[in-house]
């Protein structure tokens, strides 16, 4: 019998791109989507399984009165503290990779989607993948985004846009783009779905 051909495709792109849209226009495609940022931001809510070690690294100050992470406090502090951000990372990252392991386990679809923002930036992603689709627009765009969808000032933005790698290096890791720079949904959805039917979705 011959074994299941499964597609492991990295799915990655900056704040603003439009690779959650992606994802999701995969997923109603039949893709097995797993979603790196929604599994760390779970060990991260309240009783999450970071919160305790996260505590202990940081103090109490860092964990909210209902037991989750100050996500602002949190970001203000990884921005100027770059060692923070390391050790934030030690502890969710292993976290997150476990949990990585029993989704994709558990998929039965022919194309398995690693939502990753980080994927770039990470050694250990690109030999564990088959291809690597990167979400792009210009930086313009990703503030814009940003601005109407969080309600963050421009600072702010520019300062996520610093702390990701630059455009430049993403598209350099890319098998394949989408330039997602317009509004309207349709384009979109007719990208990818050409993608999808050479998926096999």
């Amino acid at each position: 019998m011959t074994a299941r051909t499964i597609l492991r495709l990295g799915l990655t792109g900056g704040i603003g791109s439009g690779k959650s849209t992606v994802a999701h226009l995969l997923k109603d495609r039949g893709a097995s989507v797993i979603d790196a940022d929604a599994i760390s931001r779970a060990c991260t809510l309240e009783n999450g399984s970071a919160i305790p070690a996260i505590a202990q690294t940081f103090g109490q100050d860092f964990i909210t009165p209902d037991g989750a992470l100050d996500r602002p406090r949190m970001r203000d502090h990884v921005f100027t503290h770059p060692e923070a951000r390391q050790a934030l990372e030690a502890i969710v990252h292993p976290l997150v990779r476990a949990e990585i392991r029993r989704l994709a386990a558990a998929s039965s679809s022919p194309c398995l989607v690693f939502d990753v923002p980080l994927l770039v930036e990470s050694a250990e992603w690109r030999q564990q993948l088959d291809r690597v689709l990167v979400v792009d627009c210009s930086e313009e765009t990703q503030i814009r985004r940003v601005t109407e969808r969080n309600g963050w000032d421009r600072d702010t933005i520019e300062a996520v846009l610093r702390s990701q790698c630059p455009r430049a290096q993403r598209l350099l890791a890319a098998d394949m783009v989408i330039f997602n720079d317009g509004y309207q949904i349709e384009p979109l959805r007719r990208l990818v779905g050409l993608l999808a039917d050479e998926f096999g979705l």
